[in-house]
C-alpha cells in the first residue's frame, strides 16, 4: 500500500507542476453523447515561462472525453476534447519495463540507473496558438485500412506517412487484415510487424489516446493488441485493460443496484437515453444496466431500441438476444424482429452467435420455433464443418429448450454409429441425456445407435466415474434398453454408498428408484433377482384438475366412477382412475360388490393431466419422462389417456365432455354411449 501511495502522489505532485497557479480546473461529467468540439484561446507566454522554471517529469495527460474545463482567470471553455499541440518542451521519460510484484499484486516500473531518456514533441507554437483545437485531418476508418492495406506493415506505413485520432482503428485494421491470412502467413506478417519502426510510435501513441478514447475504441484496440500477440503484461495492454475496468466498475456495473451511485447511474441513463445515437452504444446501456432496474427504464429503453430498429444491421440484431437476456427483460415484439433477421442471415453465422443466441432464449423463456427450425437446419445442412463438440452443445441448447430437431439428430446418429471412435465420456452422457429426454429415436438405426453407444460406454468403465454412469445408466433406462456391463457396475454396493453420499442424495436416490421400476418391470434379466435397499423418495404433492373431475363427474354419472389421486405401486401416481370391462363399453363403480363381481371383466384406464412442458416443443410428441411412466402404466395394464391442462382449459363444458367421452370409450361403443347419454 505504501508503494501505491507513494506513487499517486509522486505523479499526482509533478502534475501539479504543469497548472499555474493562478489557475484551477474544474472537471464537469456528460452523458452518454458525444459533445461538439470548439476552440478555445489561451494565452500561453506566461504558462510557458512558468514551465521553463520547472523541472519537468512524464506527464500523464487524464482528459476523459466528455469534461467541460472551465478558466476562472479567463471566462472560456471549451466542451469535449481534441489534439492537444504542446509546445516545444522536453518530456523525461524512462524505459519501460515491466514486471508483477506478486506481494503487491502491482504493476511495476523498473528506472535503470543510467538517466533518463529525453523524448521532445516537435510542434510549433506561437502565442497566439491554442492548446485545444478541432483537428482538421480527417481520420482513417479501420474498414477502409483494412480494405486499402494488403499486409500489416502497410498499415504501418500508412501511420508514419499521416498519423491520424484515433490509433485504435490501426489495430483493428490490421487484426482485420490478419484474420484473412493463413497460419504462416499471420505468423511471418506479426514478426515484421514486431520489427517494423513504426509499430513503437503506434503503441506510444496509443497509450497516450488511452484515457481519451471512447469505449468501443478502447475495447476493440485492446482485442486486436491480444489477438496480434502482443503481450499481457506489457504496459500498454494493462494500460487499456485497467482503463477499460475503471470505466466498466464506475458507470455500469455497480456493486450495490440499492446504492445512491447505482440509482443515480439509472438516473443519469433515463435522461439521456433518447440523445444516443450509437446502436452499439445503446445495447451496451442495456445489458449493464442491471437486471434490478425499473421496469419502466427498462420498457424506456426498449422503445429507443424499436425506435432504431431499422438502423440495426445483423450483429446488433445477433447481439439483441444477449443485451434482454442481460437485462432480464424479455421484449417479444424486438425478440421476434431480431430473429426474423437472423433466420433471413443465419448462412454463415459463427457458433458463438448461435450459442449466445440459444442461451438468450432460455434465460429469457422465448420459444420461437421458426428461429429453432432455421438454426437447426442451417446446422444439418452445414454439418460437416462442425465439431462434434460444436453440434453437441447445440443439442443441449435445443433440450434446454424442449426443441427436438429430428433431421440434425438422426444425422448425429448416423456420424456416431459411422465413428464411435470420436465419442468420449463426457459427449457419451451427454448423448444419451439429449436423446432419452426428447425421447428421440430413429427406427432405422435406433437398435445399432444404442448398440454402439453401450459398447463405448463400456470402454469408459474403467475411469468413468460414479455419478456419470448412473446419468448414462439413467438415460438408457429411459430408451428402454439396458446394457449389462454398465449396470452391473453401478448395481455394486461401493457405488451405489458413493452415489447415497454425495451432494446430489436426492436427485440421485429418485434416478435410482426409476432404474429399479425400469429393471423391474421392462423385459430385462434383472426383474427377479435385484434388490436395492434405497431410503423413500420425498412425495410430491398433486393437485388435480379441477375442471376434469367437473367433467368425469358430468361423463360418468358421478364420483363413484372414477379415484382422483391414485397411488400406484413403484412411486407412480395418476390423478384419475376409472374402471370398466374389457370392451371399454362400459363404466363400473369403486363399490367392493362390484369390484369382487367385475374381476375377471375390468380395464383400468389411467387419465393423466399433463402439462405442456411434457411434450416436445410445439408438437404432440411426449418427452422422455412421460413416454416412460405411459411405458410403465400399460405393463401394470393400464389404458392412458393423456389430457392436456392448457386445451382443457380453454374448452367448453360440452366440447371437454365430448372429448373425454371419444377418448375413454371404444369406438364401438360410443353409439350405445350416445343413446344412454341422450336418454339421460
Amino acid at each position: 500500500m505504501n508503494k501505491k501511495a507513494g506513487s499517486f502522489f509522486w505523479n499526482f505532485k509533478q502534475l501539479s507542476t504543469l497548472i499555474p497557479t493562478s489557475r484551477t480546473m474544474r472537471l464537469y461529467s456528460l452523458g452518454f453523447c458525444r459533445p461538439k468540439i470548439v476552440c478555445a484561446k489561451w494565452k500561453l507566454r506566461s504558462l510557458l515561462n512558468d514551465l521553463g522554471n520547472r523541472k519537468q517529469s512524464s506527464i500523464r495527460y487524464l482528459f476523459q472525453d466528455a469534461f467541460i474545463f472551465k478558466s476562472r482567470e479567463d471566462s472560456c471553455q471549451a466542451k469535449g476534447i481534441s489534439t492537444v499541440r504542446v509546445p516545444t518542451v522536453h518530456r523525461l521519460l524512462c524505459p519501460r519495463r515491466i514486471f508483477f510484484d506478486a506481494k503487491y499484486s502491482v504493476v511495476c516500473v523498473d528506472i535503470p540507473d543510467n538517466g533518463l531518456k529525453k523524448l521532445s514533441f516537435h510542434h510549433e507554437a506561437s502565442s497566439e496558438d491554442v492548446l485545444i483545437k478541432e483537428r482538421k485531418a480527417t481520420p482513417l476508418s479501420s474498414r477502409k485500412l483494412s480494405e486499402e492495406c494488403n499486409s500489416l506493415s502497410d498499415v504501418l506505413d500508412t501511420f508514419s506517412k499521416a498519423p491520424t485520432f484515433p490509433s485504435s482503428n490501426y489495430f483493428s485494421a490490421m487484426w482485420t487484415i490478419a484474420k484473412r491470412m493463413s497460419d504462416d502467413q499471420r505468423r511471418f506478417e506479426k514478426q515484421l510487424m514486431f520489427n517494423h519502426p513504426a509499430f513503437n510510435q503506434l503503441c506510444e501513441q496509443l497509450l497516450r489516446e488511452a484515457k481519451i478514447l471512447y469505449f468501443d475504441h478502447l475495447l476493440f484496440s485492446l482485442h486486436a493488441l491480444v489477438k496480434l500477440g502482443v503481450p499481457q503484461n506489457t504496459l500498454l495492454v494493462q494500460t487499456l485493460l485497467r482503463t477499460i475496468q475503471t470505466r466498466i466498475s464506475t458507470w455500469l456495473l455497480p456493486s450495490d443496484p440499492c446504492t445512491a451511485p447505482a440509482a443515480a447511474h439509472r438516473i443519469l441513463v433515463d435522461q439521456h437515453v433518447w440523445k444516443i445515437k450509437s446502436i452499439f452504444t445503446l445495447q451496451t446501456v442495456m445489458k449493464y444496466i442491471g437486471q434490478d432496474t425499473p421496469i419502466a427504464l427498462k420498457k424506456k429503453l426498449e422503445m429507443k431500441a424499436l425506435k432504431e430498429l431499422d438502423r440495426f444491421s445483423l450483429l446488433n440484431s445477433q447481439h439483441m438476444f444477449e443485451v434482454l437476456a442481460a437485462m432480464n427483460y424479455r421484449s417479444v415484439v424486438l425478440l421476434n424482429e431480431c430473429s426474423a433477421k437472423v433466420i433471413d442471415n443465419i448462412h454463415g453465422c459463427p457458433f458463438k452467435i448461435l450459442n449466445n443466441i440459444l442461451r438468450s432464449c432460455k434465460d429469457l423463456r422465448y420459444r420461437n420455433l421458426k428461429l429453432f427450425e432455421g438454426i437447426a437446419d442451417y446446422v444439418h445442412t452445414t454439418f460437416d464443418i462442425w465439431t462434434l463438440k460444436q453440434v453437441l452443445f447445440l443439442l443441449i441448447l435445443f433440450e434446454n429448450l424442449g426443441f427436438r430437431p429430428i433431421g440434425l439428430m438422426n444425422l448425429l446418429m448416423k456420424k456416431v454409429v459411422e465413428e464411435p471412435g470420436s465419442l468420449n465420456t463426457k459427449s457419451i452422457v451427454s448423448i444419451l441425456h439429449v436423446y432419452s429426454s426428447l425421447n428421440h429415436s430413429c427406427q432405422s438405426q435406433d437398435k445399432e445407435f444404442l448398440d454402439v453407444m453401450a459398447a463405448a460406454l463400456t470402454g469408459c468403465l474403467h475411469h468413468i466415474s460414479s455419478q456419470n454412469l448412473l446419468n448414462a445408466v439413467y438415460s438408457f433406462c429411459m430408451m428402454n434398453y439396458f446394457p449389462l456391463a454398465p449396470v452391473n457396475q453401478l448395481l455394486q454396493d461401493d457405488v451405489i454408498s458413493e452415489l447415497l453420499a454425495s451432494g446430489k442424495m436426492e436427485k440421485n436416490v429418485h434416478r435410482l428408484h426409476i432404474l429399479d421400476t425400469c429393471l423391474k418391470l421392462d423385459d430385462t434379466a434383472y426383474h427377479k433377482a435385484l434388490d436395492l435397499a434405497l431410503p423413500q423418495p420425498p412425495s410430491v404433492p398433486s393437485c388435480p384438475n379441477t375442471k376434469v373431475a367437473e367433467v368425469l363427474s358430468r361423463l360418468l354419472g358421478g364420483e363413484g366412477y372414477f379415484s382422483k389421486n391414485v397411488q400406484l405401486p413403484h412411486n407412480y401416481h395418476i390423478d384419475f382412475e376409472i374402471r370398466m370391462d374389457t370392451k371399454r363399453s362400459q363404466v363400473l363403480p369403486f363399490s367392493d360388490a362390484d369390484i369382487t363381481c367385475a374381476t375377471n371383466i375390468q380395464r383400468l384406464v389411467a387419465v393423466l393431466c399433463v402439462p405442456r412442458s411434457s411434450y416436445c416443443l410445439y408438437s404432440s410428441h411426449p418427452r422422455g419422462i412421460l413416454a416412460m411412466k405411459m411405458r410403465h402404466l400399460n405393463l401394470m395394464g393400464f389404458h392412458v389417456i393423456l389430457v392436456n391442462n392448457w386445451e382443457m382449459d380453454n374448452l367448453e363444458m360440452e366440447n371437454a365432455v365430448a372429448f373425454l367421452k371419444t377418448n375413454i370409450y371404444s369406438v364401438e361403443a360410443l353409439p350405445t354411449v350416445n343413446a344412454n347419454c341422450q336418454s339421460t
